[in-house]
């Protein structure tokens, strides 16, 4: 009795174990929500994967010196129903790019809004779903334009 008992806690254990991470991946917390920066940079890499995209991009920053990005999307179901696809971007695109930055002031971010070098603009969020860092559509940002690491 007394192992079986052991081994149903054991189990009980590792399921709860596993599943809190997945709550906390989806957080907030380590952005700075309050911030939106918006950069002009040249793509190095477009990574179409789950659970999430992620848009790779050099900036010069105001020392004149490059800086690696790296910015989030969701995940490619969403992505796709957005207007977004595995061939959005290719290296050497020049694009603009609205994200919000990481608190700890890490070259990363999420993904508000990329204009491309054809002017379209690709967007993270649904229409009429107005999170308080989104940037309007149009590709004119009344953001931060900031570029410093």
């Amino acid at each position: 009795m007394r192992w079986r008992t052991m081994a149903v806690f054991a189990v009980a254990a590792g399921l709860l174990g596993t599943s809190l991470p997945l709550f906390a991946h989806h957080g907030n917390a380590t952005l700075d929500t309050n911030k939106v920066l918006t950069m002009k940079g040249t793509v190095t890499e477009w990574l179409w994967s789950n659970p999430h995209c992620l848009l790779q991009f050099d900036v010069k920053n105001e020392g004149g010196q490059v800086v690696h990005w790296i910015a989030e999307t969701q995940n490619p179901a969403e992505m796709v129903s957005l207007g977004w696809g595995k061939m959005s971007f290719k290296p050497g695109d020049e694009v603009t790019v609205s994200l919000m930055p990481v608190k700890n002031g890490s070259p990363f971010g999420r993904i508000s809004l990329v204009v491309l070098p054809d002017g379209k603009t690709l967007v993270t969020i649904k229409a009429g779903v107005s999170p308080k860092y989104a940037v309007g559509s149009s590709g004119d940002s009344k953001s931060e334009n900031n570029t410093k690491q």
